[in-house]
């Protein structure tokens, strides 16, 4: 893997060199008011592997964020691949949740990786970042959250009762109780069909609502296992961490937590 020579580590030339310095000054600063590591990686492709292994990989190798605090953030951005995943330490885990990171990737990275502005997402997603861990940064709360920003399960199966409590109300209104009110006291004085039909559409919807969760979740956690050979990027004169420049981890600890995104 490439080696940690700086906060900005760009090998597939997405920035240009102002912005390189400008973005750079920006990460030290906020490691200065911080103590937080938060290190930007650009690969041109990862030959196949999966994102969330190998920034995970990338994050335990440098060691960044502080040992014993493991507040270390990568942003790692493979264009070939057009994969994008925010890796985030133990210690920021709380601040930088699995949902804020995977929000800032949807709202902020690829958005301008879609019309072409590579530098342009990078800058973003890196100043949200650091904006979301500081508690400055405001996302675009125009936009509805997906299903995956509810809080929870809990939310989900409430939402599927009152739809069943409903749909048994509509049905004890159909059998003659007197319109949508008469329904109601109906139902909740045991209308047998009307519970059963409640409790079995309360169910149903909140089957199909966790399984829509699911599929567009765009968090995860990365696999603890497989740390072994990573494709083309074991040998051919890309060595492990060394310590070389004057950057360098902190001794700073991962377990998987972050999102990841595509394009």
């Amino acid at each position: 893997m490439p080696t940690l020579s700086g906060r900005i580590v760009d090998t597939a030339h997405l920035l240009p060199a102002d912005l390189t310095a400008t973005l750079s000054s920006e990460l030290a600063a906020h490691e200065a008011r911080t103590g937080n590591q938060v290190v930007l990686l650009t690969l041109p492709s990862l030959e196949g592997e999966p994102v969330e292994e190998f920034s995970h990989r990338v994050a335990t190798t440098w060691q960044l964020g502080q040992k014993g605090t493991d507040n270390g953030v990568v942003l790692l951005v493979v264009p070939g691949d057009r994969r994008v995943r925010i890796e985030v330490g133990y210690g920021l885990e709380g601040t930088l949740t699995d949902v804020k990171a995977s929000r800032i990737i949807r709202q902020e990275i690829v958005p301008r990786f879609r019309s072409g502005d590579a530098a342009g997402g990078v800058a973003a997603g890196l100043r949200a970042i650091m904006g979301t861990i500081e508690g400055t940064y405001v996302p675009d709360e125009r936009k509805p959250p997906s299903a995956t920003e509810s809080n929870g399960p809990w939310d989900l199966f409430v939402i599927a009762v009152v739809v069943g409590v409903m749909v048994g109300a509509a049905i004890g209104a159909r059998r003659g109780s007197g319109g949508f009110i008469g329904g109601l006291m109906a139902f909740f004085l045991a209308l047998s069909a009307g519970w059963l039909f409640a409790l079995g559409a309360a169910i149903l919807v909140m089957i199909v609502v966790l399984v829509l969760s699911g599929l567009s979740s765009g968090g995860g956690r990365a696999s603890s296992g497989g740390w072994g050979s990573l494709g083309g990027f074991e040998g051919g004169g890309l060595g492990g961490f060394s310590g070389a420049g004057s950057f360098g981890g902190g001794g700073g600890g991962f377990g998987g937590g972050g999102a990841s995104g595509q394009w």
